[in-house]
């Protein structure tokens, strides 16, 4: 039975269907469930610092019931973004229920979209990582798959990543800065990855060009089949994932470096530069994205197998919670400065 809990993170995409469905009021169902009544919950819910034991991990790695709940998201990402552009395209819902299903359909491209694109793209199947790649598309931030697995996972906790928020930075300047570095940097890396080999930069082989392809094509046919107020909202809840990704960045790294050595590089990624939650929601509905000290301790590990680790650094609070406290910066300092000593 424990295995079937991840069936939970479901309450999202069927959280926003019932937005789209009933409307009114329902049109923030989204956003109340994840940021109002998970952080509550979260508040009188226990954490568990059990791990899978280490007899165990090989089994539970290879169960296909894991992965196929995986790639459920997949479906219900397009056709949830399918059903909100038809919506406020060709419906008439009022201005509020437009921005609630709005951020509500945005937090699905986030937490089901991007969020399950990341531990896709760390498969080492090519159609997994063909998914990622495909998943990443509602949110126009396919670079993703090249910045975090090729950028972020190297430098993490150092000033060479912008996705490493250093202490005292407000969320909101964060933001800018994570999204315009994590930009540069892919290009940078297709570039370097190119050369290397021989080929052209300036050619399909590039996959930052290839995304921007892709990504245009998406666009084009939305506003090609749904005119202006398709296009603007395929725009807004790409914008609403973006930005609830970056904020997981910042809290999952926030004011953590790494040590530079006498030889000029940054002492080796540990347990140490993440921090890490154990409590028992945030960990289903993002399929243990908040066991982040592991992931970054050995990426290929799968979400059903990653472990709590004793040396690394622990959320005062869930990922729900923490995200609603670092969008108020002067309690969010409060809080994690003194954590952070």
């Amino acid at each position: 039975m424990r295995d079937l809990k991840y069936i939970a993170a479901y309450l999202v995409p069927v959280s926003a269907m019932a937005g789209l469905y009933l409307q009114g009021i329902w049109s923030w169902f989204t956003l109340a469930l994840v940021f109002g009544i998970l952080p509550v919950v979260e508040l009188f819910t226990t954490q568990s610092t059990q791990n899978v034991a280490e007899s165990e991990e090989a089994d539970r790695s290879k169960r296909l019931l894991f992965d196929v709940l995986l790639y459920l998201n997949a479906p219900l990402l397009f056709v949830i973004t399918g059903w909100y552009l038809y919506t406020i395209a060709f419906q008439t819902p009022s201005w509020l229920e437009v921005i609630g299903l709005t951020l509500g359909t945005g937090i699905v491209v986030g937490a089901n979209g991007i969020n399950v694109a990341h531990e896709l793209g760390h498969r080492s199947q090519r159609s997994e990582q063909w998914l990622a790649q495909l998943m990443l598309l509602p949110a126009l931030y396919q670079h993703f798959f090249i910045e975090h697995n090729r950028g972020h996972h190297k430098n993490v906790a150092t000033d060479a990543d912008p996705a490493s928020a250093v202490k005292g930075e407000w969320v909101f300047v964060f933001w800018f800065r994570s999204i315009a570095g994590g930009w540069v940097n892919a290009w940078r890396l297709e570039q370097e990855r190119l050369e290397k080999t021989g080929k052209k930069v300036v050619s399909l082989e590039n996959g930052m060009i290839r995304y921007c392809l892709f990504q245009t094509i998406w666009l084009a046919g939305i506003y090609g089949f749904m005119g202006w107020k398709g296009f603007i909202g395929a725009l807004a809840v790409a914008l609403v994932g973006v930005l609830l990704l970056e904020t997981v960045n910042y809290i999952e790294h926030y004011g953590l470096r790494r040590t530079m050595l006498a030889s000029g590089r940054p002492e080796p990624v540990s347990p140490q530069h993440s921090w890490n939650s154990n409590h028992e929601l945030g960990r289903i509905f993002l399929y243990e994205l908040t066991r982040h000290s592991d992931h970054h301790y050995k990426a290929t590990r799968k979400y059903q197998i990653l472990r709590h680790m004793d040396e690394s650094p622990q959320l005062p609070f869930g990922y729900p919670t923490s995200i609603v406290l670092s969008l108020l910066p002067p309690l969010w300092f409060r809080v994690m400065d003194k954590k952070l000593g």
